[in-house]
């Protein structure tokens, strides 16, 4: 028996969306965990797993397609994955984290524009104060919080005057961690897109797990539960001729291990010399003591490795990078590795032979300006470099025309910009939570 009226209200919400194309594909998410109505919430929040909505804060959305748009709201924080992959962006600034979430999710709910039983009333609709903009539609998260922080306004001290603005319903976005000691939290004071202005400088009072602390298999574990409502959800939504979110279809696309494209990338460049080298012996003969030059037809020259070092790739990333580089050398054995650091300008280079083991400790990255890659392309061709191959480490968020005037094959490894296209080469998303 339910509890009361707003329980009711939620469960009413959940089964209008259910039976509906454009919302079904969510149903196995909303079934995830419980959903529940509570007394000590001022909004409504989401663990990753389990929904919570505050009684009194969903009394005052008297519109139902309002509060289908809350519900809908919560389960997308989940369905994106948000509080599993956006963990380094709550860490940086909780308040900016929440509200690139949130202008994620609202795109989606906004683009939503059935009704219920053929008559005029919307399936879902934003709460009065849901954070919306057009210019954000099918950006990701990451893409968002980028933006925001670009254009975000520092904090003047002793100034706690922000701007207007919030999340869903009460001015404040949800989608983040109550963790007071978040780094960054204080650097930024508000935010303006459009001509509205968003608060950054208050602490968020929504509850979200801190995924950061589950083991590698609890995050696999809830990383394949959420895929598996999607997929049986999308299911549902097909046999009633519904369309997956391009957010929701990006995601569930097949996975590629970067670290097998990376060791391929390199074996591929391997070059036939068909030279005599005295490195190694012809053991044919050794046993006659007859010592004679084997044939060197498996050699790669020079490798370039061009790191981004403007944008948000972290100490983890470079080291998990420099550590796959170096088993990968230790096979192919190139005669050389070259490290260009670059933000706009080549900021630094290093240059590695023989052993290899010791890269990773070895790095000193140099730069932390502006980001124009093809200051690395420049480069090459005025030391006039012969490499077999070049890679390039970036998160992608780079100049818009990107001239690559090099024909040394590239492989680009992209932390995050899934938008950005290379003028040449390979393209492969880097991702580190599998």
């Amino acid at each position: 028996m339910l509890r009361d009226a707003q329980t009711a209200r939620i469960k009413r919400a959940h089964m209008t969306m259910f039976k509906h194309p454009q919302t079904a594909l969510y149903s196995g998410v909303m079934l995830m965990g419980t959903s529940a109505v509570i007394d000590d919430c001022p909004t409504a929040y989401t663990d990753g797993v389990n929904k919570r909505y505050g009684r009194k804060f969903i009394e005052q959305i008297t519109k139902e397609p309002q509060l289908r748009g809350l519900v809908l709201h919560e389960n997308l924080h989940i369905a994106l994955k948000q509080t599993i992959f956006g963990v380094p962006m709550f860490k940086e600034n909780r308040q900016m984290a929440n509200l690139a979430a949130d202008f994620v999710v609202n795109d989606i709910i906004t683009c939503i524009d059935g009704t219920v039983n053929n008559s005029h009333e919307r399936l879902v609709e934003l709460p009065d104060g849901g954070v919306y903009d057009p210019m954000f539609h099918d950006w990701s998260m990451r893409e968002v919080f980028n933006y925001l922080k670009k254009h975000a306004k520092p904090k003047c001290k002793g100034n706690k005057q922000g701007g207007s603005g919030g999340g869903q319903g009460n001015g404040t976005p949800q989608g983040g961690t109550q963790d007071s000691d978040v780094e960054g939290d204080s650097e930024w004071e508000s935010v303006t897109v459009n001509g509205k202005t968003y608060d950054l400088s208050n602490a968020d009072e929504h509850d979200i797990i801190d995924i950061s602390k589950l083991s590698h298999e609890e995050r696999k574990d809830l990383n394949e539960e959420i895929d598996r409502a999607l997929r049986e959800g999308g299911i549902l939504a097909g046999r009633m001729g519904g369309k997956m979110p391009r957010a929701i279809s990006d995601m569930l696309e097949p996975k590629v291990d970067w670290r097998d494209e990376l060791r391929e990338f390199v074996s591929a460049s391997v070059r036939g010399k068909d030279e005599y080298t005295w490195r190694r012996m012809n053991k044919r003969h050794m046993a006659n003591d007859i010592y004679l030059p084997s044939m060197d037809n498996e050699t790669i020259g020079e490798v370039i490795v061009a790191i981004d070092t403007s944008g948000s790739i972290g100490e983890k990333e470079l080291n998990e990078f420099a550590t796959e580089l170096v088993s990968i050398c230790e096979v192919a054995s190139p005669e050389k590795v070259r490290i260009i650091w670059w933000d706009a300008e080549v900021a630094g280079t290093q240059e590695f032979s023989g052993d290899y083991t010791g890269i990773a400790s070895m790095l000193k990255p140099e730069g932390g300006g502006g980001t124009r890659v093809s200051c690395v392309s420049e480069y090459i061709n005025e030391h006039r470099i012969n490499a077999d191959c070049v890679i390039v480490f970036t998160d992608g968020y780079v100049e818009d025309n990107v001239k690559w005037d090099i024909s040394s094959p590239t492989l680009w490894m992209v932390t995050h910009c899934k938008s950005f296209n290379p003028p040449s080469g390979k393209k492969v998303m880097v991702s580190y939570d599998d």
